[in-house]
């Protein structure tokens, strides 16, 4: 059992959480001010009778000896979030991108407008508020970032090309990042949540929802915006209490000799090789991906 003296903690850490307001990301910040980092709650949201969701999360966190200040502001105006950290508690540390909706549609009946939407708040949102931190983690030589993404991303989902969309991109962003930032001690992760938050309570089943909190999923957000967190370029799904990471995985192939006509018909003909995982790789990266493959090619030594 871990002691108190063991316990992870975020003394002197200043973490941006946009989307803190409810949900995952108020989860995110109880506890991660709970274990001593300054938080900036970000959300623009305000109720039916204009009270700030950002504030009152920032209460909650104060009333309990905790140190927060809120950021309403869209995360399409990221630097101004980041700003907000700077002007509170003259640095930042890590940025924990969770803002973020759904709009729902099927693909033949999406308008441009719900598309862009979505795609604005999660990915472009995403972007804005992660550069505009960068330059101060690069020069102090350390950042934490992780990024929200979801199932309907990995996996597809019926009425979610928006949402989907966006949401794999971000892994997408996390893993170039987790590249760039490596020399400067700056690790890049996402997490795909499964949990009964105000965005997907709706759609689980009430049995469930006692288990599927937003705390649990928090631990493992946590932990990936530790310090001693060796993790970068990952991609985990968390709920529930099970968390697990996920990978690459790539089939041995098939190749057509220099000697043999590269036709459809040809291709066809090997569809059942170059599909099976029986020979499986993971390449870590792209110079790992295209090295194997290379060598599949005859082109550099196996």
């Amino acid at each position: 059992m871990q002691s108190n003296d063991d316990a992870l903690r975020f003394d002197g850490q200043v973490i941006a959480i946009t989307g803190a307001g409810n949900g995952l990301g108020r989860s995110h910040a109880l506890l991660l001010a709970s274990r001593g980092a300054r938080v900036v709650v970000n959300d623009p949201a305000r109720d039916a009778a204009g009270s700030s969701a950002a504030e009152q999360v920032v209460a909650e966190i104060r009333a309990a000896g905790g140190v927060a200040c809120a950021s309403l502001d869209s995360v399409l105006e990221g630097e101004r979030i980041v700003e907000a950290a700077l002007d509170a508690f003259g640095r930042i540390d890590g940025v924990i991108n969770n803002a973020g909706f759904i709009r729902d549609r099927a693909f033949h009946n999406l308008s441009d407008a719900e598309w862009q939407a979505v795609v604005d708040v999660h990915l472009q949102g995403a972007y804005r508020v992660t550069h505009a931190a960068w330059p101060h983690l690069r020069q102090q030589n350390y950042g934490r970032v992780l990024f929200t993404v979801s199932a309907a991303g990995i996996y597809g989902n019926f009425g979610q090309a928006n949402y989907g969309s966006a949401k794999l991109a971000l892994y997408g962003l996390a893993r170039t990042l987790a590249v760039e930032g490596a020399r400067h001690n700056i690790r890049v992760n996402a997490v795909a949540p499964i949990a009964a938050s105000q965005m997907m309570g709706a759609r689980m089943p009430e049995s469930w929802q006692a288990r599927m909190t937003p705390e649990a999923v928090s631990p493992v957000v946590a932990w990936l915006c530790h310090a001693d967190c060796p993790e970068t370029g990952g991609l985990f799904e968390a709920g529930g209490g099970w968390f697990a990471k996920l990978r690459w995985e790539r089939s041995a192939g098939a190749t057509i000799g220099d000697h043999a006509p590269l036709t459809p018909e040809a291709v066809a003909r090997q569809w059942a090789v170059a599909t099976s995982f029986a020979a499986a790789d993971h390449p870590a990266d792209v110079t790992e991906a295209g090295t194997i493959m290379f060598q599949r090619l005859g082109l550099v030594p196996g």
